[in-house]
């Protein structure tokens, strides 16, 4: 075990603070309370080759692991302007699509992703499945040559901003189980039959929500990805990297709002010091970087295992909920450190709440994460 990073990752580092800092907290929380895409980070950090770092590079991308594209999350979140659907374009979507993808595919998509010209989100909640994948009632059904999708998907993010979606859709049932049998599809997102309605929510994000009907949408056979029938294990494939990243961004963010806590409580003096000489300041700070520290190893652990083949599912759901908890209670702390200013939109701290709180839910829930931990770490009987 070797704690020094590495020059590599410190070089990326560096050069991502650079991109992203001109944009930073001010940017961010202007495009978070008007609901509008960080357009110009994205495309900034994409001209430089960071949005496509983990994909290869015959497809334009940089030939790295999750490892460097959970340092550009981290990075961009930890100058205050977090971004939500590397998770899900670069994380889920380019991971998957580089492991399972035909070379129609990924000769059609990847470059354009790696550019940060083309996104591709992800579509498996439904309302009435919730965390239980097994449930999902979207179908895909063989129409001759072409497959016909019909079913609802549910907070979908970055519909609005994406050229495609990868959907997962129930193609069977197993005689044996009686649970679905599940597949993973390609479809542009101006298909004929998709309809996109936005889902309107509190919290202050660039990124968009939204409920997707799919009226029986016609995909040609080469919409398929990977292997009919397999979508259920090719689907973790994306999902633990979108655990990982969302807990590097959870990192950052915790990282940012320490820093403008920090800087408030040397800075601002009331009763003659400054605030931050008081222990009831000082000590709720202190904890929350001892608990942002131990996620950020974490996440570093579960993406190592993830970029060697190694079994990741544990040390990704850890760190997800480690990192969550963490960037909520950093948050938390910032704001109770600059008082009424807080609140304030000049410090932009409560969207950073917005996405903290998020990522505490999405796209795992903690509840979930206890429950994985609990049956197969500790052994215990199966709870749900």
């Amino acid at each position: 075990m070797d704690f020094k990073e590495n020059p590599d990752h410190a070089a990326i580092r560096e050069a991502v603070a650079q991109i992203a800092a001109p944009y930073g907290g001010a940017y961010y929380t202007e495009h978070a309370e008007r609901h509008e895409p960080t357009t110009e980070l994205w495309q900034a950090l994409g001209r430089q080759g960071f949005i496509g770092i983990n994909i290869p590079e015959e497809f334009g991308g940089g030939g790295a692991g999750l490892t460097e594209l959970a340092l550009v999350c981290e990075e961009t979140a930890a100058v205050g302007a977090p971004l939500l659907l590397l998770l899900v374009s670069s994380a889920i979507s380019g991971e998957v699509l580089t492991r399972y993808g035909s070379e129609r595919q990924k000769k059609a998509w990847l470059p354009g992703m790696a550019a940060g010209q083309r996104k591709v989100v992800f579509a498996i909640t439904e309302p009435d499945a919730g965390s239980n994948t097994h449930q999902l009632s979207t179908t895909a059904r063989r129409d001759g040559d072409e497959w016909v999708l019909r079913g609802t998907k549910y907070y979908i993010s970055g519909v609005d901003e994406a050229d495609a979606l990868i959907v997962v859709a129930r193609t069977g049932t197993d005689p044996a189980s009686g649970q679905g049998r599940m597949s993973l599809f390609l479809v542009p997102a101006d298909s004929p039959g998709l309809v996109a309605n936005e889902l309107p929510v509190s919290a202050s994000l660039p990124e968009k929500q939204f409920t997707l009907f799919f009226d029986d949408v016609r995909l040609s056979s080469a919409s398929l990805i990977g292997e009919q029938d397999e979508g259920f294990r090719q689907v973790f494939h994306g999902l633990n990297p979108e655990r990982i990243t969302g807990a590097a961004i959870c990192v950052g963010v915790g990282r940012y709002a320490l820093a403008r806590a920090a800087s408030y409580a040397t800075t601002r003096s009331v009763w003659g010091t400054p605030i931050g000489t008081h222990q009831g300041i000082a000590h709720a700070l202190a904890k929350a970087k001892i608990e942002i520290d131990l996620a950020a190893l974490m996440t570093a652990k579960a993406a190592w295992l993830h970029d060697r083949g190694r079994p990741a599912g544990e040390a990704a759901n850890e760190a997800k909920y480690a990192a969550a908890e963490a960037a909520c209670a950093a948050v938390d702390a910032a704001i109770q450190t600059h008082g009424g200013n807080g609140m304030s939109t000049e410090y932009g701290l409560i969207p950073l709440w917005g996405i903290a709180r998020l990522l505490r839910i999405a796209p795992v829930s903690r509840e979930m994460v206890l429950n994985y931990v609990a049956q197969h770490s500790l052994g215990l009987p199966r709870s749900y």
